[in-house]
């Protein structure tokens, strides 16, 4: 791109300036937390936005400023902030109690819709999070198959527990992960994304590896896009060479269809991990699938059992809040307005894109947004739907999900954030909240923040 006149002002100072309240509170957090935050992608330079409250597809900050929000609680609020179903289930349910250290109804009547939801459900079991759903799948397989390993692919995230951070950031080759011994890191096979064949050979080759586990959408929420074509192979080729097929639904569970990308596609994998919208933005996580791999939970004669304690599994809380999230889930209304949402994004920003010359291109699948830089090829169709839209750099993993430049992210989230509107950088989901007056808000606000980044000269 080319660049213009530098402003007196830099973009940095601008928003310093503008969030001073903000300002203050990250240099208290730096005392307190490493980094200064408690999640990595918040770590924002040079501080991060703290918020107050939340409602709809808008959150306020410290200092009063009413941002769009593209985050929506990492994935976890398709109905957007604060739904008033939602609120009004946790608020009656914490006079009741918030631990009974029991069972009780709402476990039941949560796991009831997970189980008419989601096609793989057999039977369900609650977590803490999408972290220990996945952590357990993988136990889980392993007790059923006899087999230690299980195929990953490359850019996929399940979670930050040893056996499966293999592989999730560049470099992708490298089985190498700071804290996770080799011998835990060998258990993990791992593959390019969207090559059946590798896939095959790399099970035929290996009799040790008893799963495979994917982002059914792609890796890092649809930065590479899976679509039904590739899902329907690998479910044939898992069922050919009997092993254990595990989507991570994590994010897509709920989000690209009421039962998840396994509903959409039609393709029912033997084990699903779920969190996020499975409980209503509230701490949560299930593992659902097959009822003889999740049997090894239970005492059985002859038998071995998988341990699964947890303090806060199925909490009458987090039930509570599922429940309520769910039931209007159910509905098939928040998917689809969340999904049209992110279409008429992405076809908003290409036409800016193309309109202004910059090479630059909106795409993704379902209730995602993503943009590339640096990008002189075709654009999607403005007549794409949710899922068929034309994937840049075709569909290359290090083009589209490689090294990340950390100061351009940095200063595109400036830029929005004065520009009143929270983008996850170069990338988004939207809710059912998200109206088309947003939208155009929101496009407006790219088009004066790829301007100001221009004459940063981070564009």
């Amino acid at each position: 791109m080319l660049t213009a006149t530098r402003p007196a002002v830099s973009l940095v100072d601008r928003y310093t300036a503008a969030f001073p309240g903000s300002k203050r509170r990250f240099e208290v957090a730096k005392t307190l937390f490493p980094t200064g935050v408690t999640h990595d992608t918040r770590m924002m330079e040079p501080f991060p936005v703290y918020v107050t409250r939340a409602k709809g597809a808008y959150k306020w900050d410290v200092d009063g400023h009413k941002l769009v929000d593209y985050f929506v609680g990492h994935g976890a609020l398709l109905l957007g902030h604060s739904p008033d179903d939602v609120v009004t289930a946790v608020q009656e349910q914490m006079a009741r109690g918030t631990h009974y250290g029991a069972c009780h109804d709402l476990e039941i009547a949560w796991g009831q819709l997970v189980q008419k939801l989601v096609p793989s459900a057999e039977k369900v079991r609650f977590t803490g999070s999408g972290t220990e759903a996945t952590l357990m799948a993988l136990r889980l397989c392993r007790l059923h198959t006899g087999q230690p390993k299980f195929l990953k692919f490359q850019g996929h995230f399940h979670g930050w527990h040893d056996y499966v951070t293999v592989g999730s950031d560049p470099p992708y080759e490298s089985m190498a992960v700071p804290g996770v011994p080799e011998s835990v890191a060998a258990n993990c096979v791992s593959v390019a994304p969207g090559d059946l064949n590798r896939v095959e050979a790399a099970l035929v080759g290996d009799p040790q590896i008893g799963a495979v586990i994917l982002e059914p959408t792609g890796g890092h929420w649809g930065a590479i896009p899976i679509r039904g074509e590739f899902l329907r192979g690998l479910r044939e080729i898992c069922t050919r060479l009997d092993r254990v097929l595990i989507f991570d639904e994590v994010i897509t569970g709920f989000r690209v269809a009421p039962g998840g990308a396994q509903a959409y596609y039609g393709v029912t994998p033997d084990l699903t991990s779920l969190a996020k919208i499975l409980a209503g933005g509230l701490p949560g996580g299930c593992l659902a699938g097959r009822s003889d791999i999740l049997a090894f939970i239970e005492p059985r004669p002859g038998k071995p059992k998988m341990k699964h304690p947890g303090t806060y599994n199925a909490n009458p809380l987090s039930a509570a809040a599922g429940v309520a999230a769910l039931t209007r889930v159910a509905t098939g209304e928040p998917c689809r307005l969340a999904n049209a949402a992110a279409v008429r994004l992405r076809n908003r920003l290409n036409e800016l894109f193309e309109t202004r010359g910059w090479p630059m291109v909106a795409y993704g699948d379902f209730s995602v947004v993503r943009i590339v830089t640096r990008y002189h090829g075709p654009r999607p169709r403005t007549d794409a739907g949710e899922n068929d839209g034309l994937i840049p750099f075709g569909c290359d993993l290090n083009q589209l999900d490689g090294p990340k430049n950390p100061k351009q992210i940095s200063a595109m989230r400036q830029a929005m954030l004065l520009n009143g509107v929270d983008l996850w950088g170069f990338a988004g989901m939207t809710s059912c909240e998200h109206t088309d007056a947003i939208i155009d808000d929101t496009v407006r606000a790219v088009a004066s923040s790829v301007e100001v980044l221009q004459m940063e000269g981070q564009l």
